[in-house]
């Protein structure tokens, strides 16, 4: 199986209205370019730091607007869309926390996979940015491995990259392709976002699909550069740092190469931990 994508790169505000015209038309450019797989970034449909005015403006997800939209376009384009997350409003009575939430959407139009965000970034940056993403979004639990005429594609989004052992699960689980979609930051992009994409990569043997959101947003700075990594580690395509589309040619016989070559992900061992030794 060999198909182009095109991955979506963004400067979302934090007014969803107004963000959707502009992702819609890069979706529409992507699909115009041969894309028959388009993706988004995490947080396509907005980025804010104020926990209020997500209140205000964030919806459910079947209230949700951006999610609406979207839907309809990739059935009308006949495509697949990765949207690589939305903000919305939780599920859960008990928590009033948001969800950050990855929807894989097929040409029929149907969203047949949901991944909630499973880590949270919490940290101060050395720049003094600080993050407490715990407190505004409720983590997911649960790994998402999406069967598709495409190949088998395994769902993450942006921080979860730093935390190998859920994208060894989802390779030994069967995933050919893995997203993630991401809003990364300026001083960690540039210290590890092609470090930490390249060695999923290779340790995988799985094709690493990472649209990104770029630019000046309010009260941040996104890293841009999505990413198409092959299974080899190998860089086949990276944006700049500017809106747009990035193509790519994907093709899954790639990924039987590299696993044949290095079969690692057959190797496991059991082991004890480590326990400290006597003085």
């Amino acid at each position: 199986m060999s198909f182009r994508v095109g991955l979506v790169q963004l400067n979302s505000g934090d007014d969803p209205a107004a963000n959707l015209p502009i992702i819609l038309n890069h979706i529409r450019n992507a699909a115009v370019g041969g894309a028959q797989f388009v993706a988004t970034p995490e947080v396509t449909n907005i980025v804010a730091t104020s926990r209020s005015h997500q209140r205000a403006v964030l919806r459910h997800e079947g209230d949700d607007a951006t999610l609406t939209a979207l839907i309809a376009e990739a059935k009308a384009l006949n495509i697949w869309l990765l949207i690589g997350s939305l903000a919305l409003l939780g599920d859960t009575p008990d928590d009033d926390r948001f969800v950050n939430r990855s929807c894989l959407i097929s040409p029929q139009g149907v969203v047949v996979a949901r991944y909630d965000k499973i880590h949270m970034f919490d940290v101060n940056l050395p720049n003094g940015e600080t993050y407490r993403e715990s407190a505004g979004f409720r983590p997911g639990n649960r790994a998402v491995l999406a069967n598709t005429t495409l190949g088998k594609i395994g769902l993450t989004i942006c921080y979860d990259m730093r935390f190998a052992a859920l994208y060894r699960a989802l390779a030994q689980a069967g995933a050919q392709i893995i997203t993630v979609p991401s809003a990364f930051t300026v001083p960690t992009g540039q210290a590890h976002w092609h470090s930490l994409l390249r060695a999923r990569a290779i340790e995988t043997g799985a094709f690493i699909i990472a649209p990104a959101q770029c630019g000046q947003h309010v009260g941040r700075k996104t890293y841009g550069h999505s990413l198409v990594v092959s299974p080899w580690g190998n860089i086949i395509a990276e944006a700049d740092e500017t809106e747009g589309v990035t193509f790519a040619e994907i093709d899954l016989k790639h990924v039987d190469e590299a696993r044949s070559r290095i079969p690692s992900l057959r190797h496991d061992r059991p082991f004890d931990l480590p326990s400290e030794a006597p003085l």
